[in-house]
């Protein structure tokens, strides 16, 4: 391994980690909808690495195009500022619709009662309203699924803006080293800034999820939905205007 390919994988690795740092909708979306999901750990942890490797993976997809097909690299950039701002309208449309039901849902809550039988015979009835979740759990019938669908619905979205969204700084380190004649250079910092930005996404979620379940703000839990939407609507707000 030469040095100057040790130079450019440390500068990759750097790169990664101030890359997701400086960027809120690397984290902020994914903090806020493990909160309002109320995504456990693992789940959290699923979504998280499964959206980075798709937004590292669109960059590696086109910056490979770029070299197959002799792009310059005014070029490959041209291509990652349109994936930039297609990404900034879907995650501001995502946002926007996600607090639209998030909304929706809070202000259709109204409190009422159920009486359930237990199988020992006994009756009890507990009040509850729909924008919350019940005190207990109850067994669902068989192919009622609407939570976890939608909850599906919510990280699948997400994750579609991760690929579309670019990873700006890659495309550049990758045509690097391919240009001197290293396909596995190029590979090698591709695997470092992707290592690197992962570890750093994983731990500002893990970090903010953290943070925000030792805040509970009885009476408020009704418009976490609305409030997570309104969050990823100033993320895409902030990529597509740039502020």
């Amino acid at each position: 391994m030469t040095g100057e390919l040790i130079a450019l994988a440390t500068t990759a690795a750097a790169v990664g980690i101030v890359h997701a740092l400086l960027g809120p909708d690397h984290y902020l979306p994914l903090i806020v909808l493990s909160k309002s999901r109320r995504w456990n750990t693992r789940r959290t942890s699923a979504v998280t690495l499964a959206c980075g490797a798709g937004h590292i993976a669109g960059s590696v997809v086109l910056g490979g195009l770029a070299l197959a097909l002799g792009w310059r690299l005014q070029e490959a950039i041209w291509w990652e500022t349109m994936r930039g701002q297609l990404a900034g309208w879907l995650l501001l449309g995502f946002g926007l619709a996600y607090s639209a039901w998030g909304l929706r849902r809070a202000l259709r809550g109204r409190p009422h009662s159920h009486w359930h039988e237990h199988v020992d015979g006994t009756f009890h009835c507990h009040g509850h309203a729909h924008a919350d979740d019940h005190a207990h759990l109850h067994e669902a019938p068989a192919g009622a699924g609407g939570r976890s669908l939608l909850a599906g619905a919510s990280a699948w979205s997400l994750f579609v803006v991760f690929v579309l969204g670019p990873c700006e700084p890659l495309v550049p380190m990758l045509m690097v080293p391919a240009a001197t004649g290293s396909l596995l250079g190029a590979v090698f910092v591709a695997l470092v800034f992707a290592a690197a930005t992962l570890a750093t996404m994983m731990a500002l979620v893990l970090a903010g999820r953290r943070g925000l379940t030792r805040f509970s703000w009885v009476g408020a839990e009704r418009w976490a939905h609305a409030a997570a939407g309104l969050v990823v609507v100033a993320c895409g707000v902030a990529i597509q205007f740039g502020l």
